[in-house]
């Protein structure tokens, strides 16, 4: 599946987009790969009620089912101004 990064999820980890092969059975599973990839991943999920997360671009929870799913986006909250 593709994985995405926005704003500063995209500076710690330090890519915009990855293709990822996982196992995962939710989102929340999935971070967890990904935490314990490397500790830039580590450092982007620390905190996980600063982010936001769109299955193929629709906004999910992070206990989420990915069967099925194609592309995953991290991105903190937004705000309008």
């Amino acid at each position: 599946m593709e994985v995405l990064y926005f704003a500063w999820v995209r500076e710690r980890i330090g890519l915009p987009r990855e293709t990822v092969e996982t196992q995962a059975a939710t989102v929340a599973d999935l971070v967890e790969e990904l935490k314990a990839r490397e500790e830039r991943y580590n450092a982007a999920f620390t905190d996980l009620s600063a982010l936001r997360v769109a299955l193929d671009q629709e906004l999910a929870d992070f206990d989420a089912r990915l069967e099925g799913v194609r592309e995953v986006a991290f991105f903190p909250p937004m705000t309008g101004g």
